[in-house]
């Protein structure tokens, strides 16, 4: 099942990037897909996958709602603080938790640490 994720992350990916639905690009992105090499040495449990991905449609609303936050009440602060990487991510699941980071306008991951952090510049209002 966990395969058949990875897959379709694969497929979403190539579709954002070349954005034709064309019949030709749909098969080069099947073949994309399907020749780019997995890691064998990690599995992810399904549970992880589907928390992922309702974190991302609770993102969704919370995107528009700051947004008009930003725009109806300027942000001035930033900061960049240090998230701790959950235990266990397989490289489609790091690519997850980076995209739903980087999806709410008020955040945005500047790094990837191998040692199990993510770099996350943030910006707030400025503290009466």
């Amino acid at each position: 099942m966990i395969g058949y994720l990875n897959l379709i992350l694969r497929l979403a990916i190539w579709f954002l990037l070349t954005a034709n639905f064309s019949v030709a690009n749909i098969i080069i992105g099947v073949a994309v897909a399907f020749l780019l090499p997995g890691s064998p040495k990690s599995r992810a449990a399904l549970k992880d996958w589907l928390r992922a991905l309702g974190k991302i449609l609770i993102a969704i609303p919370q995107a528009y709602v700051e947004a008009f936050e930003i725009i109806f009440r300027p942000h001035t602060q930033e900061e960049v603080t240090l998230e701790r990487v959950p235990p266990r991510r397989t490289p489609g699941l790091i690519f997850l938790d980076i995209f739903l980071i980087t999806f709410t306008p008020k955040t945005i991951v500047l790094k990837y640490r191998e040692d199990g952090w993510y770099e996350v510049h943030r910006v707030r209002r400025r503290k009466t």
